[in-house]
């Protein structure tokens, strides 16, 4: 789950920017700190966050942007601080992916999404079943020396630097 508050920075409102932060960022923190302790048990755990293509830029994604952008910057750390108790964490970089969310920021007759399917290199939306695979790879116990990682699923779409 996640929140987008699409808005200019100068539009953002500080409210906006505080419900993005609170569902995007402190949750996951929140989560995370319930689940080390049965992990650090069982000596074995995988954090496996869901970011987004935007955290690298997106116009109209300031508290989105960063919110991602923190998610990214939190898993990094908790690789750091956890590889060591035999859990990983690592980010999924979702870009353009068929999803409700995207469909409520994106209406299909707006220009802009014109623009984000027509930037896509292999030529077609995301699925979540691609970010399923994504995530599967990150949690398998053979994945265990991969940490601190993010792997965009966006279809080349962050390759040219694009902000779709």
């Amino acid at each position: 789950m996640g929140t987008v508050e699409a808005a200019s920075a100068q539009e953002q409102t500080l409210a906006q920017f505080d419900r993005v932060i609170a569902l995007n960022l402190r949750c996951a923190m929140q989560c995370t700190q319930a689940l080390i302790p049965g992990m650090t048990d069982a000596g074995f755990g995988r954090i496996v966050s869901i970011a987004s293509r935007a955290a690298l830029g997106k116009t109209l994604r300031s508290a989105y942007a960063a919110s991602k952008a923190g998610l990214i910057g939190l898993s990094r750390v908790w690789a750091l601080e956890l590889g060591r108790l035999g859990i990983t964490s690592n980010v999924i970089g979702p870009g353009p992916i068929a999803t409700e969310l995207f469909k409520q920021a994106n209406p299909a007759d707006s220009p802009r999404t014109k623009q984000i399917l027509d930037n896509i290199p292999v030529g077609r939306m995301g699925e979540p079943e691609d970010v399923a695979a994504a995530v599967a790879f990150f949690m398998r116990e053979d994945s265990a020396f991969v940490t601190g990682q993010v792997l965009y699923v966006c279809g080349g779409a962050g390759v040219g630097g694009v902000a779709t």
